[in-house]
Formats: structure tokens, C-alpha cells, sequence
């Protein structure tokens, strides 16, 4: 498909997704077949916390999330299990169902790319990925798990949620980027390989501007209007038995923190933008900005909450208080031979 076509229905996808199409894919009829549950008392609402706020004092943190448990399922609770996952330089979490992740998190600071003269690695401790290897996660039951065997030769690249080149400051933290459970079904060339690691790249040089980047990476399925008028969501799903789900697009999302003012340097000024790209082949020429959608259009495609309502409305866009423009680099030059750009059977 030519570059401009993706772009126009790259464009189209992020219009329904703002403009409702994930309404239109939970219709009023499917609302007629839904299974009657219990009420939940309106004394007591289970409000979900979000993934990311800013405390009083100004410090961003990651919030836990808390399960509340109910006399019914005294003999078991059937989930959905939303693994949650705490790594070194990344806390993600993986969906079971679609067997990979739901969003990954990561905390990006000059010192944690090493790139900090006060707090930087030795060359020995740095992490280097060709001593990095694909892993299943065996801390997820085999049943729902991604495997090594699913991507050999499905014509998808294993990609990276958190990016390998984030997690340079150990050899341990690398190989943690390389756990299934943070890895999605993405087009290689011309995505993958290329806009999308522009666009990590972008996230990286945030930290010359900002004293903290938080980005999160999100896997969606938005629905395209077919020829009949009518919205569908339809992906590939790789692995033979067929296992791991292809998504449709994946979300950049980030949120940035400096001080205000050098005479208030404990009151950040808070920045945050979204962006959603399809995962197809993208023209290098393609503006980031215009892949731009509203964060609440990512968290209702998602079932997320990432950040409060206070942060959304108070922050200032980050097209606005930076460039949202991505460098073009050939990373995948290392890689032109075929053995390296093919994916190799399972160890």
C-alpha cells in the first residue's frame, strides 16, 4: 500500500477512535445480550486509581492497584488477570487473553539512558544487546503464554514495548526488554524498524529537555468502518496453534517533568501528549504531529486510567513545550544482512 494511503487511514483509525468509533463497536445491541450482574452498593464505589499521578509534593509516581475481594468468589476469581510486572527499569503489564502486554511503563532520566556525568555506569556494567536473548516469561502459566515458536516466521518482528536501548545501564536490565511479556507482533520494515524507533529515539532525546520522561507504550485494536457501514475490529493472530494477537495500532504516551521556575524548583510544570500510530508501513516524511489524538481517546480504546483528571487538565501539551519531531536514523543498518534481520527458530 502507498506511504500516503497508510497515513490517510492511519488518520481516519485515530478519527474514529477520538470521534466514536469505540462507541460504535459496543453497540446498543450487543448492550441487550449483556449477562445481569450484581449491583454494587453506591455507598461503596470501586474507583480504580491512576497509573501515574503527582503527589503533593510534586513527585510523579506509579500507583498500585489494588484487587477488592467479594464473598462470591470465596472459591476462586476466573480474572480477567492483568499480570502485573515490576522489572528494573520498567513495570508493565501483560494481557493473558491477547498474550501481550496491556501498557508498559518505564521512568527515562539522563541518568537512567547513562547519559549523566554524575551518575553514570562503567562500560562493564552497561548492558549490550547482542548479549541479550528472546525468553519466554516463565512466571506466566504455559497456557497463556507467548512463545519463542509463535513468531518464527509469522512475517512480524518481535517488538520491543520498552526498547532495548532504554535499558543500557545493566546487562540484566537489557535482558528483561527481552521477556516475551514485553514483546508485540510488529511490522518490521517501515515500522518497527524504522518510524517507530524514530519515534522511541524522540522519547530518549526528551531527557535533554526534561528532568523526567514517563512513557508508556500501549497495544490497541480500533475499529475500521468496512464497505457495508458498519465499524469492525479485525487482527491478525500469529502462532500455530494460533496464540499471540496482532494489534491494529500502538499508542505512544508520554508525560514530562521540570521545575517550573529556578526560584520554585520543587513545583514541576507538567507537559503530556498522545499518539497513535497503525502498525503498517509509515513514510519517514510523516509529521509525528499529525499521529497527535487526545489522551482520554487512548485510555477509553485501552480500559485505561493513566493518568488523573487534575494532570490531564492541567498540563500543558508537549508539542507545546518541545518539538514533536522525530529524526530520521537508519538503526536497522547494523541489520541489512538477512540473518540478522530474520527471525531465527526458537533456542
Amino acid at each position: 500500500m502507498p506511504g500516503a494511503t497508510i497515513v490517510h487511514a492511519a488518520a481516519f483509525a485515530v478519527g474514529a477512535l477520538v470521534g466514536g468509533g469505540v462507541v460504535s463497536a459496543v453497540s446498543a445491541r450487543r448492550q441487550r445480550h449483556q449477562i445481569p450482574v450484581a449491583s454494587v452498593p453506591a455507598t461503596a464505589p470501586i474507583i480504580s486509581p491512576p497509573v501515574v499521578d503527582v503527589t503533593p509534593g510534586g513527585v510523579t509516581q506509579i500507583s498500585p492497584q489494588a484487587a477488592t475481594p467479594v464473598s462470591v468468589l470465596k472459591y476462586g476469581n476466573p480474572g480477567p488477570i492483568s499480570d502485573q510486572l515490576v522489572r528494573i527499569a520498567y513495570a508493565a503489564g501483560y494481557d493473558r487473553r491477547l498474550r501481550h502486554p496491556a501498557w508498559a511503563a518505564e521512568h527515562l532520566t539522563l541518568a537512567s539512558l547513562g547519559k549523566s556525568a554524575l551518575a553514570s555506569a562503567s562500560s562493564d556494567e552497561k548492558g549490550d544487546r547482542q548479549n541479550s536473548h528472546f525468553t519466554e516469561d516463565q512466571s506466566i502459566p504455559a497456557m497463556f503464554r507467548a512463545k519463542l515458536q509463535d513468531y518464527f516466521r509469522s512475517g512480524y518482528d518481535r517488538g520491543h514495548m520498552v526498547p532495548a536501548a532504554d535499558c543500557k545501564l545493566s546487562q540484566a536490565a537489557m535482558n528483561e526488554t527481552f521477556l516475551l511479556t514485553n514483546i508485540a507482533p510488529q511490522v518490521g520494515v517501515g515500522f518497527n524498524r524504522h518510524y517507530w524507533a524514530y519515534v522511541e529515539d524522540w522519547c530518549r532525546r526528551l531527557t535533554s529537555t526534561f528532568a523526567d520522561v514517563y512513557v508508556f507504550t500501549i497495544p490497541l485494536y480500533l475499529p475500521k468502518l468496512d464497505s457495508d457501514g458498519k465499524w469492525r475490529i479485525t487482527h491478525e493472530v500469529i502462532g500455530s496453534p494460533p496464540n499471540v494477537s496482532v494489534p491494529t495500532h500502538f499508542a505512544k504516551v508520554v508525560l514530562t517533568a521540570k521545575p517550573s521556575s529556578p526560584s520554585t524548583p520543587d513545583v514541576p510544570e507538567i507537559s503530556t501528549g498522545a499518539f497513535v500510530l497503525p502498525n503498517a508501513v509509515i513514510p519517514d516524511e510523516a509529521k509525528l504531529e499529525s499521529f497527535v489524538v487526545p489522551i482520554e481517546a487512548v485510555e477509553k480504546a485501552a480500559g485505561l486510567t493513566l493518568f488523573s483528571d487534575a494532570i490531564k487538565k492541567n498540563s500543558k501539551h508537549i508539542c507545546k513545550t518541545t518539538k514533536c519531531e522525530v529524526t530520521v536514523r537508519k538503526f536497522d543498518d547494523a541489520q541489512k544482512n538477512a540473518q540478522r534481520k530474520a527471525i531465527t527458530g526458537p533456542r
